[in-house]
Order: C-alpha cells, then structure tokens, then sequence
C-alpha cells in the first residue's frame, strides 16, 4: 500500500487539486491510501477582554468543510482515507505526522507568491519542502 499525506486547510479548490492528483496515481483505487490531515495552527492572544490560546478552543474533531469535500472526492476516486486533526505550527506539525506514519509521499496543494510575499508571510509548503525526508508533490495552483 502507498500512502500519501495530505494536508488539508480551508481552501477547498487548492484541496481539491491536490487530491486530483492523488486520485490519477496508479493504481489509486486499489494501492493508495490517503491520510488527510488538518492542522489547526496554535496562537495566543492577549487584550483587555484577557489572554486567549488556541489550546483552549480548539476541537480535534472539528474538521474544516475543505477536510470532507477532499474525503468524499477520494472516496468517489475509490482511494481508501483516514482523518487526522493535529494543532500546532502547520509545517512541523506535517513534517511530525509524516515521520510518525511513515507516509510514502506528502502531497500538497499552494499557491504561487512573489519573493516579497514569502519572505514577509512564510509559506507552509516551502517549509516543508525544505525540512522532509521523503518525497514531496506539490500541485500549485494557476
């Protein structure tokens, strides 16, 4: 069995074409497995009304609508899925699932941006291309 992580956010259409991809693999409806994975990002915040932490409201089974359109689009394909919700900084939190599963490939969706645009605002997919151990396919978007 060839398994592919997947990381999932909110946008549907990104996650969606990463999926594509997963599904035109050979042999997907019967070698593939597909681990979607949602990452809920951590964060503190603090102001008059108090302090807030993502620990406290944060729901491992919430998942993002984005999370069952990508399940039921690999379902149909004939891909087996699992679910996995995760809190924390997305790109360790997908460099960490992916060792712990021993995943085949990631597999994620992004998006083109300027150098400025990176270099000011990060970017998810960058840094896990930089940081994994195992192949990573990245489907960008036009």
């Amino acid at each position: 069995m060839y398994r592919v992580l997947l990381p999932v956010g909110g946008d549907v259409d990104h996650a969606l074409a990463a999926a594509d991809s997963i599904a035109s693999l050979p042999n997907a409806g019967s070698d593939v497995e597909a681990v979607i994975l949602n990452v809920y990002e951590g964060f503190e915040v603090s102001g008059e009304g108090g302090r807030v932490d993502s620990e406290e409201v944060w729901n491992e089974e919430n998942y993002p609508e984005s999370v069952d359109d990508v399940a039921d689009r690999l379902t149909e394909a004939g891909v087996a899925t699992s679910r996995r919700r995760e809190h924390g900084d997305p790109a360790e939190t997908i460099i960490e699932v992916a060792e712990e599963l021993d995943v085949d490939n990631i597999t994620m969706s992004g998006r083109r941006r300027s150098p400025t645009g990176k270099m000011l605002f990060g970017s998810t997919t960058q840094s896990v291309l930089l940081a994994a151990d195992r192949p990573v396919t990245v489907i960008l978007d036009e």
